[in-house]
């Protein structure tokens, strides 16, 4: 299954693809007994898009075979033990791409010029992902965590790893003239390399950082200079080797203050431009802004979803499966508010009860 997405990585998703561009999404269970039906439900919905494969006359024969192949292949990359809200299944000449997403989408399967990416979008913008660094004199490790897991990043450096064993260390001693572990200067030039490599995630993939170690640890880093204004400290020795439980542990109680201030942060400007006049709320109002590019922040509640239909340019309820009826339109302006340069805010569930469940702080 492919890693996390970059916003690099979705831009390129978003360009157009020779035809056919298949997009397969269902929605999953991460439990029984609702993950027993999911099989069941994918290999209907693979066999829905060999037909609509075989029956298209715009699909080449050695094209229609390399599709199925290519899907069946990215359907055998699936791991059950990781299946999330939803599934996503990209295919086209030459790749395919499969993710596991914490947020449920629609059940579709897709041919076009272009990926059906706004449900992908979507759960990205959502998955309010984060960094955590663990620090010990001997061993300095990348987290790439997110509220439903954490796994260690191996790359870009990371882990760094180094000896502890000093050769003079006997006749230090005698002397007098070993210091402590954290006060050595090859440890400080050891964590300064760390924190340079950790620098240059954060400028590629920036994201909030909890950085985990031991007092004196910590203490040796902000002597180094600053990681960045989102960056907080987490006093817990021991986690340099994880394991990743114990890093996501040590990490929540921080992560969740963090996103109760943030909450209320958004609460206070959406207040403030209530009254500025500089407000939309609710999915049609806030729809025809973002249409205009007009939203500058969207804030979103995490699990609200919502069928419409389009009826004179206005969105109206509707039932599912009625003709005409989008039941991903909630994804669907989280990715146009991205294209245009808004900044996406997922809340809790009925944090925007009085204000439609979406809202929007308006540029102009």
């Amino acid at each position: 299954m492919d890693p996390q997405l970059t916003s690099e990585q979705l831009a390129e998703l978003r360009r157009p693809r020779p035809y056919p561009a298949l997009s397969l999404l269902m929605p999953t269970h991460r439990r029984e007994p609702g993950n027993a039906q999911d099989p069941v439900r994918l290999r209907n919905l693979v066999a829905q898009a060999e037909k609509a494969l075989e029956s298209d006359p715009d699909v080449p024969r050695e094209r229609r075979t390399e599709m199925v192949d290519r899907l069946r292949r990215a359907v055998a990359e699936l791991d059950p033990t990781h299946a999330q809200d939803g599934l996503v299944i990209f295919v086209a000449e030459g790749e395919h791409h499969v993710w596991s997403v914490a947020r449920v989408v629609p059940e579709r399967v897709v041919l076009a010029d272009t990926f059906l990416t706004r449900n992908l979008v979507a759960a990205q913008a959502a998955e309010h992902p984060y960094w955590a660094l663990a620090v010990a004199a001997d061993r300095v490790s990348l987290w790439d965590g997110s509220p439903e897991q954490v796994t260690e990043h191996s790359g870009d450096g990371f882990p760094l790893t180094r000896s502890l064993e000093d050769p003079d260390a006997e006749r230090k001693q005698q002397i007098g003239d070993l210091p402590s572990t954290f006060q050595d200067e090859a440890t400080r030039r050891f964590l300064r390399e760390a924190h340079d490599r950790l620098r240059a995630v954060l400028g590629g993939t920036p994201r909030p950082l909890y950085v985990i170690g031991s007092a004196a640890a910590l203490a040796l880093l902000e002597e180094l200079g600053p990681l960045g204004p989102g960056a907080v400290s987490v006093q817990h020795g021991g986690l340099a080797d994880g394991p990743a439980g114990a890093v996501a542990k040590a990490v929540e109680p921080v992560r969740a203050a963090r996103k109760a201030a943030s909450t209320a942060t958004i609460a206070a400007e959406l207040e403030v431009a209530r009254g500025r006049r500089e407000f939309a709320g609710g999915l049609d109002e806030v729809w025809q802004a973002v249409q205009e590019g007009r939203v500058r922040l969207l804030a979103v509640e995490e699990h609200y979803r919502t069928v419409v239909r389009e009826e004179g340019g206005h969105l109206e309820p509707a039932e599912a499966g009625q003709p005409g009826a989008r039941d991903d339109m909630v994804d669907e302006i989280v990715e146009q508010a991205l294209e245009r340069g808004a900044e996406i805010r997922f809340v809790p569930d009925e944090a925007l009860a009085g204000q439609g469940h979406i809202a929007g702080v308006l540029r102009y």
